[in-house]
């Protein structure tokens, strides 16, 4: 029993998938509090009005329900407010600097408030990227100013109309590409509406909950495929053992089908290291290998 149950929580460990947050914020804090750790706004509307992103102090009747997570005042806002009379609403909040890299998945969920009862005022919501991190250019000359915002990876009814902005919360997403190793990042949600405000024909509020950044990690067997090549398999005497991506290797490792270390493999070479496992009975056994970006399992059979 205590065989197979091993062996069955290392095949579980080739197909597991997970991922590692990177960053997240659930708006369960004071303004005060949010903008003394990094977040950033600016209304950059014409004309300019008095509202700015804020995550509410008290219930909103607009938001009867709350935030999508950590109940009534965890969330954060902006609203036609922005300008005044009828103008355009470029109402920005920004994110402190995030180190994001290819694959890494960006995520949050948005509603316009109440319950699309009575007149419905169409919202429209972007969120852009600058890929220059703590040296980000901010949008400062008005509403066409995208300073270094110039990734667009979210925009919800850029057309307005008055149905493609939800009423009830929901997750939009944007997996990253194009960028050529780990990248600092700052995230720009920018409320834009054009003949918004007040006087207006567009425009209402808006909310925004729950700001991740994932990172997916590779389950154990295709971190070793896509780093490793182990030859022969089936092997007799010598196994090969060929670093793939140049990734640091910590240790690798062989173990029975107990779970037993039964051989530990030298990898002083960077690239390629060969070991005698001679000694091994013939079966089934388990390569680990452990380096700095992951861990990585893969079978082998010694004849």
């Amino acid at each position: 029993m205590k065989k197979n149950s091993f062996i069955l929580l290392l095949l579980l460990a080739f197909n597991y998938n997970y991922s590692q947050n990177i960053f997240s914020n659930g708006f369960d804090m004071a303004d005060s509090v949010l903008f003394s750790s990094g977040w950033m706004q600016s209304n950059q509307s014409n004309p300019l009005g008095s509202s700015i992103w804020s995550v509410p102090d008290a219930a909103n009747s607009s938001f009867a329900t709350g935030g999508y997570s950590g109940g009534n005042l965890s969330y954060i806002t902006c609203d036609y407010n922005s300008t005044t009379g009828a103008g355009v609403i470029s109402n920005w909040l920004f994110t402190p600097t995030i180190t994001i890299q290819n694959g890494d998945i960006i995520t949050f969920y948005a509603k316009k408030g109440g319950t699309g009862a009575g007149t419905v005022y169409a919202d429209n919501l972007e969120l852009r990227i600058s890929l220059l991190g703590d040296g980000t250019t901010f949008p400062t000359s008005g509403e066409t100013d995208l300073g270094d915002f110039t990734t667009l990876a979210v925009a919800i009814n850029p057309t307005l109309n008055t149905t493609s902005f939800p009423f009830v919360w929901t997750q939009y997403s944007y997996t990253v590409s194009g960028l050529t190793g780990q990248t600092p990042c700052k995230f720009g949600f920018r409320y834009y509406v054009t003949d918004g405000g007040p006087s207006g024909n567009h425009s209402d509020i808006i909310g925004v909950d729950d700001f991740s950044v994932d990172r997916p990690v590779m389950n154990t067997n295709d971190f070793f495929k896509s780093n490793f090549v182990v030859y022969p398999n089936p092997v007799k005497d010598v196994i090969s053992l060929r670093n793939t991506t140049g990734v640091t290797i910590l240790s690798a490792e062989i173990f029975d089908i107990n779970g037993r270390t039964v051989k530990k493999l030298v990898v002083e070479e960077l690239e390629s290291a060969q070991n005698n496992i001679s000694e091994l009975n013939e079966g089934m056994y388990f390569l680990k290998i452990t380096s700095q970006e992951g861990v990585g399992i893969t079978k082998i059979m010694k004849k």
